[in-house]
């Protein structure tokens, strides 16, 4: 860690930002708390790539994922929240102060809030990339709507791609859901549901090689694993449900995660396995993942802190 002389102190110490950060800075800052929040060199979350956001509250008409996040960077300034545009490197919570450092600098808190968020896995395709936001998407509920009467795609064959692939009929002509194995591995009550639904169809053995349009996406290119044929799917929206992977390679060690990595909260709560440390968002909450829930979250997780701080007689 840095010397004393270049470390900040703040009673909240937040690391990470999106919806769930910056709105746990909101409160903490209105509670006057002075929050610091180390929101990273590209804050703001996975709302950072979405490009219309429609089921927030508050915004009738779509509002761009990258506005949204800048309304609440602003928000929290203005009440006080010191916003910093750099990465956490280490996060040390063996003690109190708790102590984050970035390239430059450390931090301390007398308590920390972790908000540092979840990532979509992807298919690691050149065509996946260019398209994302333009067709591509990791989040039926976020971005379904924005394609209705269309044809689409699934990627995946687990509980999450099936839920994707259902919530998609609502809008799709169809929905195709492409699975590199000939049988699914979601639940057989969601396996039942997939397969009785008349406008879901499946693409067995097959990869995705390449997302197919310039502007937009216009279809899929797969190849089937077993007979290494060829063939396109025309679609307008691809959905890739293969999982996410929390943000926690800082936390392993020092505070308890589930099986799959998500942050462990008490009931109801957003305190974690150590004292003073709270959590919210994405990186506890492998369930909903919305923006509205993480600011939910965000807001219980200030909450929390300030009364833990009153309890410590440091509030």
């Amino acid at each position: 860690m840095a010397s004393d002389a270049e470390t900040r102190h703040s009673r909240v110490l937040i690391v990470g930002s999106g919806p769930a950060g910056y709105t746990a800075a909101i409160y903490a800052a209105r509670a006057e708390l002075q929050p610091v929040v180390i929101a990273g060199l590209l804050s703001g979350g996975q709302l950072m790539i979405t490009t219309d956001v429609e089921n927030y509250p508050g915004f009738p008409e779509s509002v761009t994922g990258p506005d949204v996040m800048e309304r609440f960077q602003k928000q929290a300034e203005r009440f006080g929240a010191l916003v910093l545009a750099e990465d956490a490197v280490e996060i040390d919570l063996s003690k109190r102060p708790f102590c984050a450092r970035t390239e430059s600098r450390s931090f301390t808190g007398d308590s920390i809030v972790l908000a540092t968020g979840a990532s979509a896995r992807w298919l690691g395709i050149e065509s996946e990339q260019r398209l994302v936001n333009r067709g591509v998407s990791a989040c039926a509920t976020c971005d379904g709507a924005l394609f209705r009467e269309k044809p689409m795609a699934v990627v995946g064959g687990g509980d999450t791609a099936m839920e994707e692939a259902l919530f998609l009929t609502r809008f799709a002509t169809k929905v195709t859901v492409i699975h590199r194995r000939g049988e699914l591995r979601a639940s057989k009550i969601m396996q039942q549901r997939a397969m009785d639904s008349e406008k879901i169809d499946f693409a067995w053995n097959s990869v995705v090689e390449e997302v197919l349009g310039d502007d937009s996406v216009t279809g899929v290119r797969v190849r089937n694993v077993e007979t290494d044929e060829a063939s396109e799917i025309p679609v307008e929206a691809l959905f890739v449900a293969i999982g996410h992977q929390p943000n926690t390679e800082l936390l392993k060690g020092q505070i308890d995660l589930d099986d799959a990595g998500y942050i462990k909260a008490g009931p109801g709560s957003t305190r974690t396995s150590v004292e003073g440390a709270f959590a919210c968002g994405d990186v506890m909450d492998p369930v909903y993942r919305q923006a509205v829930t993480a600011a939910g979250t965000g807001c219980m997780s200030a909450i929390d802190a300030e009364r833990w701080l009153a309890e410590q007689g440091i509030a």
